[in-house]
């Protein structure tokens, strides 16, 4: 069955990404936020995110308009039951995800396929919430949604080749770059990607260089674009914390445990980024490292 429609559940940083994608792409879609006040939030980011481009003459003002006619917003989970895909983009937990396809299940069409955009956990421990274990795959785009190429299209064992292809090719069809993974916790990005940010963080606590050095070391020797720390607190402390610890009960395996560090860091209030304060001072013009008494 060919996607015509698309839903998305959450309009936060990454939901609203996504559907601005799948807009701009041509697919009617239908954003969903808990209450009017996010849902506005998120299609006011949108809007202003297209002016960006059309200011920067990435694109046409008409093509703009027309992306923002084919996008709804809605706080209705009922307004999603006429799409052919839904990509669920909330909170990284796993019974509030549950909660939502459980009441889609029963509202869409057998044909409907379900994605999430999930970063750590499993497919199957999602899909196995509903009656179409079939028809439910991962698609973990990654921050910023409009810029970032990656897309991670997840299988689980129970998957349909037919709807996995399918996802497969709407992901392609969004101008991004599908890779095949399986459905192990953090697939495959994150899976390699946690562990090095952990061990930055323990690097720093046992005295091996310093946050800026540590920073600079792997972005000049290894030719990352952001050093471990920036890197983290773009992600979030909080974030990160969340997604080791689900990955730690997965494998079972220390390298994904947050530091001591972080989790004095996180009991701060210090996130990153978005708290304006984390590894590295964000009030400034330029960031600043933090002195972290080490």
């Amino acid at each position: 069955m060919p996607i015509k429609r698309v839903g998305v559940l959450g309009c936060g940083l990454m939901g609203s990404g996504i559907a601005q994608v799948c807009a701009m792409a041509g697919y009617e879609t239908v954003a969903r936020e808990v209450a009017d006040e996010p849902l506005q939030k998120g299609m006011k980011s949108i809007q202003k995110q297209l002016g960006k481009l059309v200011e920067k003459e990435k694109l046409s003002a008409g093509d703009r308009d027309a992306a923002l006619g084919r996008l709804t917003g809605t706080t209705r989970l009922e307004d999603l039951a006429g799409c052919d895909i839904v990509i669920e983009a909330i909170v990284e937990e796993l019974e509030a995800k549950n909660a939502l396809w459980r009441t889609l299940d029963a509202l869409c069409g057998p044909e409907t396929i379900f994605a999430s955009n999930t970063s750590s956990l499993t497919i199957a421990d999602m899909a196995a919430a509903t009656k179409r274990p079939g028809r439910m795959v991962g698609l973990h785009f990654f921050n910023p949604v409009p810029v970032m190429k990656l897309v991670e299209v997840v299988r689980t064992i129970a998957t349909d080749p037919q709807a996995f292809d399918t996802a497969f090719q709407f992901a392609r069809s969004l101008g991004k770059e599908p890779i095949v993974c399986k459905d192990s916790s953090g697939f495959v990005v994150n899976l390699l990607l946690v562990p090095y940010m952990m061990d930055a963080i323990r690097a720093l606590e046992q005295g091996v260089a310093t946050t800026a050095d540590i920073d600079k070391g792997m972005q000049l020797g290894t030719g990352h674009p952001m050093g471990p720390f920036i890197l983290a607190d773009f992600v979030g402390l909080d974030t990160l914390d969340r997604i080791g610890g689900i990955m730690l009960g997965e494998y079972n395996e220390k390298r994904y445990a947050s530091p001591p560090l972080l989790k004095r860091m996180i009991s701060l209030g210090m996130y990153g980024r978005k708290s304006g304060r984390g590894f590295y001072d964000y009030s400034g013009p330029e960031p600043v490292p933090v002195d972290l008494g080490i």
